[in-house]
């Protein structure tokens, strides 16, 4: 089986190695130190401030993404939140939840974030800005430079969801002006499914510090007080962070992040360049390295997608809803190669071949 959908991905060897062997007890010297050197590369390869913080969470990508909302916004701020598929949307469910005043800035289906989009409110009363930097659900990256400079010049407080572009799309939370940054396990970290990261700045500790979250579970006051010793508040996922661990060295000893993100890149483009004859739009303005949607124009997205699981063993990501029959995604992610790409062309020419497409 070949994974190419957008998480969870392949693992290395040596990340799976990990999750192998026996979990061993937590609350040690040992794991602090584990958890420490998680903190700084995760740090390093964001290029976030010295004096930012990060939080581990035994939980999905959503949990993150819950735990920033309620512990760095309150009903006394009016965000802006940008809404171009099923994970943006899920931040306007999470303000509507929690009753964070916002507005919403609605996009089709593929559509890139412009700066008309952004500018018709410049210069109004709004505090934050929320964005999926990478818009999973429809492959669309926005543009972090204009948002950034948005961002700045308005004096927002600047969430960005990088669950699936940490690593995969040039992200630098310094220069960016990112005040919070999350991201996951499961995408280009390529571990399994289980931790979700947050990245606080300075800023956006001062936040959390003078914020009164009704939570437990995922107050980020008390996780930011134990990770001062290594530790978190509640028993984590101790397997994936100790694999998140590996992953991040490798990463390092590769080339770090300009490394990562340049194969990633370029196992994408190799992708997009070999589809060019078959029956296939690329539907999407503004493309992240991380993922390819693709409309077939000729069948059935999501009879493709059943057809190369059962009878090629490789894994495509299909789209739910009104788009299953219409479109499905490629990613690029994890531990994959060039050669994974071959196989993957191979069965959808032999499709062409065969009538299916």
């Amino acid at each position: 089986m070949i994974n190419f959908t957008v998480g969870p991905v392949q693992s290395s060897d040596s990340v799976r190695m990990v999750g192998a062997e026996q979990v061993p007890y937590f609350r040690t010297p040992e794991f602090s130190e584990v958890m420490f050197e998680n903190e700084r590369l995760i740090k390093k390869f964001a290029h976030a401030d010295e004096n930012s913080k990060v939080v581990f969470i035994t939980g999905s990508g959503t949990a993150s993404m819950e735990a920033t909302i309620i512990n760095t916004l309150t009903k006394e701020d009016k965000v802006l939140v940008v809404n171009g598929g099923s994970f943006g949307h899920r931040f306007v469910e999470l303000c509507r939840l929690h009753e964070i005043p916002y507005t919403e800035i609605s996009l089709d289906y593929g559509q890139a974030l412009s700066k008309e989009h952004i500018d018709a409110f410049d210069g109004k009363d709004y505090t934050g800005f929320v964005v999926n930097l990478n818009e999973t659900s429809t492959g669309v990256l926005y543009d972090i430079n204009m948002i950034s400079d948005f961002c700045k010049k308005n004096n927002l407080f600047l969430i960005v969801d990088a669950i699936s572009a940490f690593l995969a799309d040039p992200i630098n939370m310094s220069a960016s002006k990112i005040d919070v940054m999350i991201t996951g396990s499961q995408k280009a970290l390529a571990c399994p499914p289980g931790v979700s990261v947050i990245v606080l700045s300075e800023n956006a500790v001062n936040r959390v510090k003078n914020n009164d979250a009704k939570c437990m579970y995922l107050d980020l006051k008390n996780a930011l007080k134990n990770a001062e010793r290594g530790q978190t508040p509640f028993t984590p996922a101790v397997g994936i962070l100790l694999q998140i661990n590996v992953r991040l060295k490798e990463i390092e000893k590769s080339g770090g992040v300009e490394a990562e993100t340049a194969k990633i890149a370029d196992i994408a483009e190799d992708f997009r360049k070999r589809i060019s004859d078959l029956p296939f739009e690329i539907c999407s303005d503004s493309l992240s390295n991380a993922v390819t949607p693709i409309h077939p124009t000729t069948a059935s997205a999501y009879d493709i997608f059943t057809i190369l699981k059962d009878e090629y063993g490789i894994w495509i990501c299909p789209n739910g809803g009104e788009l299953a029959e219409k479109i499905f995604r490629v990613g690029h992610i994890g531990c994959l190669t060039k050669e994974d790409n071959d196989k993957l062309i191979e069965a959808f020419y032999d499709l062409k071949k065969r009538n299916i497409i």
